[in-house]
Order: structure tokens, then sequence, then C-alpha cells
């Protein structure tokens, strides 16, 4: 059996029924009754108290720090685990920035 598309033209007739499909599923959901919930966060509400939560957990850690340099806070411990909770806020906050600007990369690479 002899193949009429070439490779790069299947991948792009896969890319364009993708977005076909994805249009078709948005005007039915749309279309077909189903209700968004306005009392639940949106995507952006969650991401904004995501990042305040981390932004707030910098600002504490950054704090208790400058409460021990100062003498008010003692107990070292308390100071270390602030630190830490920042720490991993920050770094997950950063990895998802980084998969979030590699899909979009890969997205914008697609073939039309």
């Amino acid at each position: 059996m002899s193949s009429v598309f070439s490779v790069g033209s299947i991948n792009s007739l896969t890319a364009s029924d993708a977005l076909n499909r994805a249009r078709d599923m948005n005007q039915r959901a749309s279309g077909s009754g189903i209700e968004m919930r306005p009392d639940e966060p949106s995507f952006t509400d969650r991401l904004k108290d995501s990042l305040d939560s981390v932004a707030n957990a910098q600002a504490d850690a950054a704090q208790l720090v400058q409460d021990f340099e100062t003498g008010k806070e003692t107990d070292l411990t308390k100071v270390m685990v602030g630190q830490q909770v920042s720490s991993l806020g920050f770094q997950l906050t950063l990895n998802v920035r980084n998969k979030a600007l590699s899909a979009y990369k890969d997205i914008i690479n697609m073939p039309v």
C-alpha cells in the first residue's frame, strides 16, 4: 500500500484535527446546558491565591530570620522550618512555571 501523504502532512492533519475537535467540544459544551459554577473559583483565582500563599510564606520566613537576628525569636528550629517551607513553595512555583512554559512552547511549535 503506497502512502499519498508525507509524515509532515500527517502530523499537521493530526494537529488540525485536534484543534477542530477541541473547537467542536467547546461548542457542544456551551450549547448543551452544561453550566459554569460561579461559586467555584476560576483557574486565575486559584493561581493568584497560590502565588499569594508563596509570597506570604517568603515574607513570614524573612520576618522570622529578622526576629532571630534581633533576638526576638530564640527557636532556631522554627526559623529553619519557616525557611524550608518558603524554599519549597518557591521551588514548586518555579517548576509549575517551567512546565507551563514548556507546554506553551509545544503548542506554539505545533504545525498548523
